[in-house]
């Protein structure tokens, strides 16, 4: 490693490590940089982290409260700092991480919701492809799925949670005996939109996904509907 790499590196650490000291080429005005001033900059990445999963993770802010999220947020941004300066790519392992973070177990549901939220924002920012609407006499053909589809399968009634919790919405009750939820999420008409799905359509899914080939069905017509796929070509 250069030594620009290893000063970069170290001070890459600091601004996410409270416990090291500023980074002793970092000068300001020509004078080395001070505790102080450095733990302003150090705050204000962190609250920009914090901010930027807050804009991501709505709802889930939404199910733990403010307070519970920043802390939630601030544990998950020291030990997973940006690897890209794409900020819109920042987050992508929330809904991991809050699946093993102790004080949320009491809602084991939340990984789920933030899986769904990463889909929708990932969904969102797609590429464009042009949506296959007509399937035609299919008999068996490998479909390629369109780059905003996303499937989230769940053992509890996550989208029911999500659509609940929205900030126009009033909250309701539910259960967590609640039979589980497959959730597709896609951007047809240039328009994310969540829509739940039987386990046979998500089967189908995920063999589209594989790369496998999928013969005629009730579910294809309405799934192509939704934009789930992109192109179509007969199986070899």
């Amino acid at each position: 490693m250069s030594p620009l790499h290893e000063i970069q590196a170290a001070f890459a650490k600091a601004l996410v490590d409270p416990r090291l000291p500023v980074p002793p080429n970092l000068r300001s005005l020509g004078i080395p940089a001070g505790e102080e001033r450095f733990a302003v900059y150090r705050n204000n990445v962190m609250a920009g982290l914090i901010e930027g999963l807050g804009d991501a993770y709505p709802i889930v802010c939404r199910l733990v409260g403010d307070e519970f999220f920043r802390a939630m947020a601030g544990v998950f941004a020291r030990a997973h700092p940006p690897r890209s300066p794409v900020m819109l790519e920042y987050g992508g392992g929330f809904a991991e991480f809050v699946a093993g973070f102790p004080p949320a177990v009491s809602l084991p549901y939340l990984a789920d919701v933030a899986q769904l939220e990463r889909a929708w924002v990932e969904a969102y920012h797609a590429a464009e492809a042009e949506p296959l609407t007509g399937l035609g006499p299919l008999k068996a053909a490998k479909l390629r799925l369109h780059p905003a589809a996303r499937l989230v399968r769940s053992p509890f009634a996550v989208l029911t949670i999500w659509e609940a919790n929205q900030p126009e919405a009033e909250p309701q009750p539910f259960e967590l005996a609640d039979e589980g939820e497959n959730v597709l999420v896609t951007r047809p008409a240039a328009e994310v939109q969540a829509s739940r799905i039987p386990d046979e359509a998500a089967e189908v899914i995920e063999a589209a996904a594989a790369g496998e080939p999928v013969g005629p069905g009730e579910h294809l017509d309405r799934l192509a509907s939704l934009g789930v796929f992109a192109a179509a070509g007969p199986v070899a």
